[in-house]
């Protein structure tokens, strides 16, 4: 059985975790202590708040150590385990390992950490960083695998919805704790409070469906990426795999069966 470690449990890694699980893969997703995701209605990590949670056809739950994690993974759901540092890979052994974080920078990926590796999006060059980078941006390239060199490089501005880019996004408008006044599948228009950022309100940007917003709580600072509209106004979709992650998750797919052919 292939065993793979993702270090993330977002949206994107998510639809990744789907494609691999129902190819008879093995998975462990990894997350910090308080995760960041704004897509919290299609992402595993929700998990790390409320100890289970499910999306589709996948059941994550909360692993407090490996050995939970393992128990988790012979009962046919997916164990989310808080190891920014993927401390458990010693003991969980993967043969394959894939860097879903989305963080736009390498903070100590190496393609040594497993026989295959994965990094997906900006950050990463592959044959060095990793064996293979798939590309994440929106459009024509979107979840193409990379052998040599590295992804499109961030722009800051999301890809086109429904025409509209970066006035879908929400961000925090001040330092303080996230207090939401609306919740993900709301439909909301132009003008309403979404949330307040400590006193601060953020303000709907455009008309649609709320569908990502973080998690009541935690602390933000301005600027800081909190929520997202989509202004299809679908409110199911909020709480499924998005195209692009299927995509992706597709094309890590392509690329560990590869991989895999390639260590025999």
């Amino acid at each position: 059985m292939t065993r793979v470690m993702i270090k993330g449990a977002g949206d994107l890694a998510t639809g990744v975790a789907q494609a691999l699980q129902r190819a008879g893969m093995e998975i462990l997703l990894t997350e910090i202590a308080q995760p960041l995701t704004v897509r919290r209605g299609a992402a595993l990590s929700q998990a790390v708040f409320e100890k289970a949670t499910q999306v589709e056809d996948l059941q994550g739950r909360l692993a407090e150590d490996l050995p939970t994690a393992l128990r988790i993974i012979e009962d046919g759901k997916i164990p989310v385990l808080v190891d920014p540092d993927m401390r458990s890979r010693a003991g969980f052994r993967p043969h394959v390992l894939c860097e879903a974080t989305l963080s736009k920078k390498n903070s100590g990926f190496s393609q040594d950490l497993a026989p295959i590796t994965i990094a997906l999006g900006p950050g990463f060059y592959a044959g060095h960083d990793a064996h293979v980078v798939v590309e994440t941006k929106r459009g024509h390239d979107l979840a193409r695998l990379i052998y040599r060199g590295e992804a499109l490089p961030d722009t800051g501005e999301p890809g086109l919805i429904a025409g509209f880019s970066s006035e879908r996004l929400l961000r925090a408008t001040a330092e303080g704790q996230f207090n939401q006044v609306r919740r993900i599948g709301d439909l909301v228009q132009a003008g309403e409070i979404i949330a307040y950022c400590g006193t601060t309100p953020l303000i709907a940007t455009i008309k649609g469906c709320l569908r990502g917003l973080l998690q009541q709580g935690l602390i933000v600072k301005p600027g800081m990426k909190v929520g997202d509209i989509d202004p299809r106004c679908t409110p199911d979709a909020c709480f499924s795999i998005s195209d692009k992650s299927r995509a992706i998750g597709g094309a890590v797919l392509v690329a560990i069966m590869q991989g895999l052919r390639k260590c025999k």
